[in-house]
């Protein structure tokens, strides 16, 4: 088993940055991801990379904006979140696939492991 902690959420304006960090509590040897969920929607892809940190993958929505990146000495994942706006608020959600499964997957379902989340509010 391998827990998952997200920070770094907040209320930020719109056009402004977060960064979002998620704790793992041992190596995961895995790829990674971020997933989102506003009030009333289904949870949606956001980012994924792979375990060595080489390749990433990200939905329309937030590609140019955003940034995943990992540290696997830290074991921790990063989102860095820029230009900002109101449709991205919801929650995050930093997933971990099952150790081995190295490669990139963008499906809620290809994920094992999950965090609490952290709440993500854009205002305009």
């Amino acid at each position: 088993q391998v827990q998952l902690v997200e920070s770094g959420g907040g209320l930020v304006q719109a056009g402004g940055s977060l960064r979002l960090s998620c704790a793992a509590s041992r190596r995961t040897f895995s790829a990674m991801g971020w997933f989102r969920q506003a009030p009333g929607k289904e949870r949606e892809f956001v980012a994924s990379i792979d375990y060595i940190g080489g390749s990433t993958y990200y939905s329309d929505s937030v590609k140019g904006r955003f940034a995943i990146s990992r540290d696997n000495v830290k074991d921790t994942l990063y989102l860095q979140m820029n230009s900002l706006k109101p449709e991205d608020t919801a929650v995050y959600y930093c997933a971990a696939r099952r150790p081995a499964q190295s490669t990139i997957a963008t499906v809620h379902r290809e994920f094992s492991f999950w965090g609490q989340g952290t709440q993500v509010t854009v205002s305009s």
